[in-house]
């Protein structure tokens, strides 16, 4: 057993929270059943709240997008489990499920046993439906290029686990940056505000990406803190604290210290990063408000899921 570590984060964001959070909860357990899901898998993600999260993330959308967004971020999570099931990750299996699932989303045709089985498949192909009729295809383009990222992080970490690689600080943090799925969930802010997206120009400007990339290791840093004692179990050493206390040979306490003064100094620089964005309308301030929900979004619902109680 770990020592009790103390998370201690002074977030100051404001938490909001989509009226139509119950409904897309109690929805979206009879969409996992509908695909047939065995009961033990939906009735964990029924215990995940996982409907909450979006709706902490996207308060504005439409009940309806609220769904599909439930949706998508449910199958994110089964996709996770996959590739975590095994006591020792198979490489090879993730790598297969990470390209039936970037067939699926690009349109491709399933070949060579690059489709993806039972739930997953189906699951995935009804969730992408509507983001794919509605959105236009340059945004499509970037939603696929974020969940491209992530999961080939998903294929990396399921390497280094199997060849025994424990990532030195920075590697991980890069590495964390795709498997949080973060820059995925912040693609969909603007599937969310109803189908217009921010400019090309707007969304790579160096300004915004900073910003991103600060929301997401805020709320990945919060995660490692949070699933520690998890983590130090299963993770092989991919944990923000657990890189730390290795690569600077101290205890448990002292690496989770640094940790926790590292996230604070990521929140300390975010405001002075928004305001750094270039000049925006409505469509860019969604986003800019849609990375910070993404931060507090997951600190609260990590509070309320049993997958972190």
């Amino acid at each position: 057993m770990l020592p009790t570590i103390s998370l201690d984060l002074q977030c100051p964001i404001h938490p909001v929270i989509s009226p139509y959070a119950e409904d897309a909860h109690n929805w979206l357990d009879g969409w996992t059943r509908g695909h047939g899901l065995p009961d033990v898998y939906a009735d964990r993600l029924a215990e995940g709240r996982i409907a909450r999260y979006a709706a902490r993330l996207y308060p504005d959308a439409s009940p309806g997008d609220l769904r599909v967004l439930s949706a998508l971020f449910t199958w994110f999570f089964l996709i996770d489990d996959e590739c975590d099931r095994a006591s020792v990750p198979e490489p090879e299996r993730v790598r297969a499920l990470v390209g039936g699932a970037l067939s699926l989303l690009r349109g491709e045709p399933a070949t060579g046993g690059r489709a993806l089985p039972g739930p997953l498949g189906t699951m995935l192909a009804d969730a992408w439906r509507e983001p794919n009729r509605r959105m236009p295809a340059r945004w499509r383009a970037r939603f696929v290029a974020a969940v491209e990222h992530h999961l080939s992080g998903v294929i990396v970490e399921a390497r280094n686990k199997a060849g025994g690689h424990r990532p030195r600080v920075e590697e991980y943090v890069e590495l964390r940056r795709a498997t949080s799925a973060a820059y995925v969930a912040h693609t969909l802010i603007d599937f969310a505000g109803g189908g217009q997206p921010v400019s090309e120009s707007f969304y790579r400007h160096p300004a915004v990406r900073a910003f991103s990339r600060t929301g997401n290791d805020l709320l990945s840093w919060f995660n490692d803190l949070l699933s520690l004692e998890r983590d130090a179990a299963t993770s092989g050493g991919h944990n923000l604290v657990l890189a730390v206390a290795a690569e600077r040979h101290v205890p448990i306490e002292e690496a989770a210290a640094a940790a926790r003064e590292r996230w604070h100094r990521a929140m300390r620089e975010f405001p002075s990063l928004r305001a750094a964005a270039p000049p925006h309308g409505p469509a860019g301030r969604r986003y800019l408000d849609g990375v910070e929900h993404a931060v507090r979004g997951t600190i609260d619902w990590s509070h309320e899921s049993a997958r972190y109680n």
